[in-house]
């Protein structure tokens, strides 16, 4: 089966993943390359609809298990659904967020284990990794001020986290990074847009190229 490069972006909360996403995507329109741009939770029509219940700012009683695996159902329905179908028609796919996502999120930032969050993704998706993951690194009070002053971004139930769930996310990320570093790319989001695009081509051009 042809598969394409899968490539995700990843950081916390107003790291500007999703406009350097955009930029990237752009690039690679210009140099004639098929992708297609997508994000989680949502991407698809079922997908989307388990976003609004996970989000949903009224949601505070819901339990870090269930918000685990409903992260997981949506990730399922959208891998099938959209993400592997565009892998194998030969489109290079650009992912806002992953499991990574919930290996961090949920994995320790509600402590239910990185390991344990794997398995119920692994569950839904088998074993397709990204080929690439783009790690926007950034302190958590400076992307959360970014996204107090965006009064045009959706502000959802897990930017209302305490600064202490956002540190703990952040310091995930870098342990999953020192992990598969041979898959996470950490650039440092804290630089200028333009820096933060080139520094994510930089990661992303090999696999372009190869």
């Amino acid at each position: 089966m042809k598969t394409t490069p899968f490539i995700t972006f990843e950081g916390p909360e107003g790291a500007g993943k999703t406009t350097v996403l955009k930029e990237i995507a752009q690039k690679l329109q210009q140099l004639n390359i098929d992708v297609l741009t997508t994000r989680e939770p949502g991407g698809s029509v079922i997908a989307e609809k388990i976003r609004n219940v996970i989000l949903d700012k009224a949601h505070t009683e819901m339990d870090p298990r269930t918000e685990a695996l409903l992260y997981a159902a949506a990730r399922s329905q959208h891998f099938a659904e959209k993400v592997e179908p565009a892998l194998t028609a030969g489109k290079m796919v650009l992912c806002d967020r992953f499991i990574d996502s919930s290996l961090t999120y949920q994995g320790v930032g509600r402590n239910l284990g990185i390991d344990a969050v794997k398995a119920i993704n692994e569950f839904g998706i088998g074993d397709r990794m990204p080929n690439v993951t783009v790690l926007f690194d950034l302190e958590p009070a400076v992307g959360l001020a970014r996204i107090e002053a965006n009064t045009g971004r959706e502000v959802n139930r897990l930017d209302k986290e305490s600064l202490a769930f956002h540190e703990s996310v952040r310091q995930a990320y870098l342990q999953l990074a020192a992990r598969y570093p041979e898959r996470i790319c950490i650039i440092d989001a804290s630089q200028p847009l333009e820096k933060v695009v080139e520094a994510a081509w930089e990661c992303i051009e090999p696999i372009v190229k190869g």
